[in-house]
């Protein structure tokens, strides 16, 4: 295809971002002996400008008697200027159900982490779904992430393999639910990757890292795909929860839909100015999830979050080890918190992740601490939401954060504590297992109140007293040491922090 044709569509696909190009059949297809049955393969070339559409669908006219499809793809990656992006294309695949968005023909998504996959009834490549494949048209897709100046050549190459398919093996997914000790706090990590998306570990390995970090929960969030719903078979037990959910990975900022239902799939081919996010939202909240918005000031290309908070029911603050980026995001969400004070608008729990995708990342770096009912998605999912959670850099870390006022009022993390205006109020800390050099920290909505060391025991109960009227809310902090010695200003990283106790009969 022409630049200028390219062009032209692109103009033409608008908002949505889609470049439809022309269908590949195969009636002059090369064709070989596959040993059990014959093969036929045909490779696509062409080029795509700066400016190009996110996705790019390539049809593919698949006729009966298909056992397999196999499709590799390869493109240029030039050497371009100091500052300036190169080329980097993503690929997945819907089936003879279409494209719409929805994901009613959704087969699988790699982005970039694979050159090649393959898709039959019995069996599909790590991040597709397995199932027959049926006769219609079949749409391979290119997600041109970045375009070099120069453009960007692929090359497409679609081997169908013919033969009786075999029969489609019944997904297993994990139970809703695990042993627990009934009400209590428990640790989860619910932002994972595995070999079915762009991690590097298998899912056995993930488990074997989570209850070795000590962890009760764990989501799998793959970008833009279920398939590793299925793929945790004997991993789960009395001692570990596993839940499904999926990282929403757009071109304006990702999202962690945690705890959807088993094999739902969520679309992410949307930008912020397509005004769609709220339609996807609803979707995970149907199907069972919760919306947060994963690492806001994230660096990387395509992870800020631009589509605002309006729709999420929790937010990411921390995400791996505690860089600037969490920071900013940490302070942000302390605005959010004062602009809920004073009536102007809900306030969104805090929780962390460590997003691990391979070595040395660690699982549970850091992991959020929920009071719950029991060790159910149903119960994880409720203390999350009403910010009865805090976050930790390790399971070695013990926390307690109540508010207590002077005739037994008493309320804890994510909790209003019901007193007067005037009443005194005491707020008490208690932390455990955290290293030497660290400091404890009492935030309110006029900043940082309340400041203390941690003994090198690692262990400290700090109690601070003031009234609703003069902090509408109280949250904790543990942070170790600056790494400039405080020289300027900035606290060190995380340790630990706490979801607000709010102060005061509002």
């Amino acid at each position: 295809m022409q630049r200028r044709e390219v062009l032209r569509l692109s103009a033409l696909a608008g908002a949505a971002g889609v470049l439809t190009l022309d269908p590949v059949t195969f009636a002059h297809a090369e064709e070989r002996d596959g040993g059990s049955g014959s093969e036929r393969t045909k490779t696509v070339t062409g080029h795509l400008p700066t400016g190009s559409p996110d996705f790019v669908y390539l049809p593919v006219n698949i006729p009966g008697g298909v056992r397999e499809i196999a499709v590799s793809y390869s493109y240029d990656k030039p050497t371009v200027p100091a500052g300036t992006q190169g080329n980097a294309c993503d690929i997945g695949i819907f089936d003879e159900r279409g494209t719409d968005l929805g994901g009613r023909g959704f087969r699988g998504w790699s982005g970039g982490a694979r050159t090649e996959f393959a898709i039959s009834a019995e069996q599909a490549t790590p991040g597709y779904l397995a199932g027959p494949v049926k006769a219609g048209t079949w749409y391979v897709v290119l997600g041109p992430y970045t375009v070099a100046p120069q453009g960007l050549d692929y090359h497409v190459t679609v081997t169908l393999r013919f033969g009786e398919p075999d029969e489609t093996p019944k997904p297993v997914f994990p139970p809703q639910r695990a042993k627990g000790r009934g009400r209590a706090w428990y640790r989860g990590d619910s932002h994972l990757h595995t070999v079915h998306s762009d991690g590097k570990r298998t899912p056995a390995e993930v488990a074997a890292a989570a209850r070795a970090a000590g962890l009760d929960f764990i989501t799998t969030t793959e970008h833009n795909t279920t398939s590793s719903h299925r793929a945790w078979e004997g991993l789960w037990g009395d001692d570990l929860l596993i839940l499904t959910g999926e990282e929403i990975t757009t071109r304006n900022g990702h999202v962690v839909a945690l705890g959807t239902d088993p094999g739902v799939f969520i679309d992410w081919r949307y930008r912020a100015r397509d005004n769609a996010f709220g339609k996807y939202a609803r979707k995970v909240r149907q199907a069972g999830g919760l919306v947060i918005p994963a690492h806001p000031h994230g660096t990387c290309v395509g992870c800020n979050w631009k589509f605002g908070f309006n729709d999420a029911d929790a937010v990411e603050v921390w995400n791996a080890d505690f860089t600037p980026d969490d920071e900013v995001t940490v302070q942000e969400w302390d605005n959010t918190l004062v602009a809920a004070a004073r009536g102007d608008g809900r306030w969104l729990p805090a929780v962390g992740h460590s997003d691990a995708h391979r070595e040395p990342q660690v699982v549970g770096l850091p992991q959020t601490v929920v009071l719950a009912d029991d060790l159910s998605r149903t119960a994880i999912q409720d203390g999350i939401r009403a910010g009865r959670c805090w976050i930790a850099e390790s399971s070695a870390i013990d926390l307690s954060f109540e508010a207590v006022g002077g005739r037994g009022e008493h309320a804890g993390i994510g909790e209003r504590l019901k007193v007067g205006r005037q009443d005194e109020v005491t707020v008490r800390l208690k932390v455990s297992g955290v290293g030497s050099g660290c400091a404890i920290r009492l935030i309110t909505d006029q900043g940082q109140l309340y400041g203390t060391a941690v003994p090198d025991s690692g262990s400290a109960t700090a109690e601070w007293r003031t009234t609703a009227s003069y902090a509408a809310y109280v949250r904790a902090e543990v942070r170790h040491a600056p790494a400039d010695g405080g020289a300027s200003g900035i606290p060190g990283p995380m340790v630990a922090m706490t979801n607000p106790i709010w102060l005061g009969k509002r």
